[in-house]
């Protein structure tokens, strides 16, 4: 049974994701961490019914926790899929550039930064025994620059350019930069806090893009998900 390690997995996309996956003619074994212990408990029950499930609570930004995930991906055996979905948006309402606390934007790297290629360098061994495929979930901040996006699309931005360089470094990954476009989640609204979101698309519109890249499995680059979508029909039945 292929393995799949998916950070943030405990609601939005990372969730939507996992959900999709269980579903597969092929099931996967989810290896699900996030947060929210509560939440990802609750993923897990709508989850084990389909597919293998193992949940492990905590936060990517920790290196223990990080070690524990290498551990559970040891006992499993293998790993295939690295999505790296966990993501902080930093403070709400959005901060300017010279407005945001230094230490905040510490945390903010920590989180969308170091925690991503930290977990790649503690489980690389496993990806390369499977030739694996790294998913590094990006955003259209990391391209735009609109005022108050400076934190969190700087990080990603930079995650954008380590995700390519360890594509020409690790040849033997699939490595992706991945955009799913705005989507109706906790974390969009909190960067637009009071206003009404409900135009954004679901979480769940999102994975039968990831499931192309899976499938087809191009070469390695920036994706994003409304262009793989518009490139065909009837993705990741």
């Amino acid at each position: 049974m292929r393995t799949a390690l998916i950070t943030g997995a405990s609601k939005g996309l990372g969730l939507a994701l996992a959900d999709r996956l269980a579903d597969q003619p092929e099931p996967w074994h989810l290896i699900l961490t996030a947060r929210g212990h509560d939440a990802l408990a609750v993923a897990e029950a709508q989850l084990r019914s389909r597919t293998t499930v193992t949940v492990v609570p905590g936060d990517v930004a920790d290196p223990v926790h990080r070690d524990r995930l290498a551990d559970v991906v040891g006992e499993t055996g293998r790993l295939d899929l690295l999505v790296n979905n966990a993501s902080d948006l930093g403070p709400s309402p959005l901060p300017a550039v010279v407005d945001i606390d230094p230490d905040r934007l510490l945390a903010l790297y920590r989180t969308n930064v170091v925690a991503p290629i930290a977990l790649v360098r503690t489980l690389l061994p496993a990806l390369r025994a499977t030739a694996g495929t790294v998913i590094n979930i990006s955003s259209d901040a990391a391209v735009g620059h609109w005022p108050g996006w400076g934190p969190y699309g700087s990080a990603k931005a930079a995650l954008d350019h380590l995700s390519a360089v360890l594509a020409e470094e690790e040849p033997a990954l699939h490595v992706h930069a991945f955009d799913p476009g705005d989507m109706r989640t906790d974390m969009h609204q909190a960067a637009f806090p009071g206003e009404d979101i409900s135009d954004r698309p679901e979480p769940s519109t999102v994975p039968p893009a990831i499931l192309r890249l899976l499938r087809d499995q191009p070469p390695s680059g920036r994706y994003r998900a409304a262009e793989l979508l518009a490139a065909t029909t009837g993705v990741g039945a």
